[in-house]
């Protein structure tokens, strides 16, 4: 019996000992789990997982604001450090995506001269907000059309790059194979547009997509570019501009209607393929909206705006359109002479032209795009009434008796100086040539 005793006993307390250590472990699993999932929350793969393979389109998960107590809440900005790499793996396309912007609040297309807002900027916010991104620029292997400077708009920008795909299709790329899916394949794709514009700001919109070849390059698959400026007329001789601008139709060397780069660009014959000048049915009191449109394969740096600089001197009577001929005889005129170019504000890239390429808008996106741009000229157009009120307002005063005379004078037109102050672009001090522009580099390196 008391040996008994003692071997129960001795089972008692291996059961305790047992229980202790097994209370230790799970204390020591739950700590280790409370670690991991720390970690795992800070990289998001399980988040990211999630997004990748869900079966439907849950793409509107992540960018639809979430309404709580009457407020929104943007939940994907509360997930940082979300890693492109993470989709490497996933199928992927490769897709032109057009695009429009209004330039006005940007410094340019690019993101490279370090100033911000630029429109690619947001672009790529956009884009890695809605889990498109499968990589960095090099890595997605992105390419754009243009690089629009500060304040210039556009409705037909280009860029390409590589994008998430929703397709589930065997032999589709897996991030090292450099297949990607067929062009053939768009039924049940991912809807660019419209996850891509629910992301971005009121003034940039993705008017299309479209599945391109990886040989497809933005830039230099473009057949063509045609850029628009509108002007008011006033009181420019629009004969004399057309007449003028006919002469830069055809292949010149347009370095004296540019701003040179001698150390990226040595050749400066462009092609000029159609020039037009016409009149828009907008209209403001005595005053009519113009446009001049020119089309070209390739431009050189701010060549849009010193040609219609010169054709508003010509325009407005202060030179002949013979200097059109002139400033194209580099031989004769090797230096650029000094000029303003025009305003950035008025010029619009109006198409990047493509072989074989139609772009992609689903008839839901192109309903909601059609509604913002809609929306968005009610807006103007209501700042439109207010100044235009104001104007009213202000007209009494105009003819206060108390207040001293005002000497009517008309506005000057397009920023340019009195006619009498003027001086002739061929009396002008010039710039450097590209000679001595290349002199110049040589002697420093």
């Amino acid at each position: 019996m008391p040996q008994q005793t003692t071997r129960s006993m001795a089972t008692q307390l291996s059961d305790v000992d047992y229980i202790t250590t097994l209370q230790a472990r799970v204390k020591e699993l739950e700590a280790e789990n409370a670690n991991l999932l720390s970690r795992l929350a800070h990289c998001q793969c399980s988040e990211v997982g999630k997004k990748v393979y869900a079966p439907d389109d849950k793409t509107a998960e992540v960018t639809e604001p979430k309404i709580s107590n009457g407020k929104s809440e943007e939940t994907t900005k509360k997930k940082p450090g979300y890693k492109t790499r993470y989709l490497s793996h996933h199928s992927k396309r490769y897709v032109a995506l057009k695009v429009m912007y209004f330039g006005k609040r940007f410094y340019g297309f690019s993101s490279e001269a370090q100033m911000e807002p630029s429109v690619e900027s947001e672009l790529f916010k956009a884009l890695e907000t809605t889990r498109l991104l499968v990589g960095d620029k090099k890595e997605s292997q992105y390419s754009r059309c243009g690089r629009t400077d500060k304040g210039v708009s556009s409705v037909g920008q280009v860029i390409a790059l590589f994008l998430r795909s929703k397709l589930k299709i065997s032999g589709v790329n897996n991030g090292s194979s450099g297949e990607f899916v067929s062009e053939e394949q768009l039924e049940g794709e991912l809807d660019y547009v419209r996850v891509i514009n629910r992301e971005l700001p009121s003034d940039i919109r993705i008017l299309g997509w479209c599945p391109v070849p990886v040989d497809f390059h933005a830039r230099f698959s473009c057949s063509g570019r045609e850029y628009r400026y509108f002007f008011w007329k006033e009181n420019l001789n629009i004969l004399a501009m057309e007449n003028a601008g006919t002469k830069l139709v055809g292949e010149h060397d347009f370095r004296n209607f540019c701003k040179m780069d001698a150390a990226n660009v040595h050749t400066y014959m462009r092609r000029i393929t159609m020039f037009e000048i016409y009149a828009t049915d907008v209209r403001y009191e005595d005053n009519q909206l113009w446009v001049i449109k020119i089309r070209g394969r390739a431009f050189l740096w701010h060549q849009v705006r010193c040609m219609v600089a010169v054709l508003f001197s010509i325009g407005k009577g202060l030179e002949s359109p013979d200097v059109i001929d002139m400033l194209l005889d580099t031989n004769r005129i090797p230096r650029k002479p000094q000029y303003v170019m025009a305003s950035e504000a008025p010029l619009v890239l109006q198409s990047c032209e493509f072989e074989d390429l139609k772009f992609i808008c689903s008839s839901d996106s192109g309903k909601a795009l059609h509604a913002h741009l809609v929306n968005e000229c009610k807006i103007f157009q209501l700042q439109t009434a207010i100044f235009h009120e104001a104007i009213l307002n202000c007209v009494p005063l105009l003819h206060d008796q108390s207040l001293p005379p005002i000497q009517e004078s008309k506005p000057p037109i397009q920023g340019s100086k009195k006619k009498g102050s003027y001086i002739p672009l061929m009396s002008r001090p010039t710039e450097p040539s590209y000679e001595e522009r290349r002199a110049k580099l040589s002697s420093c390196t």
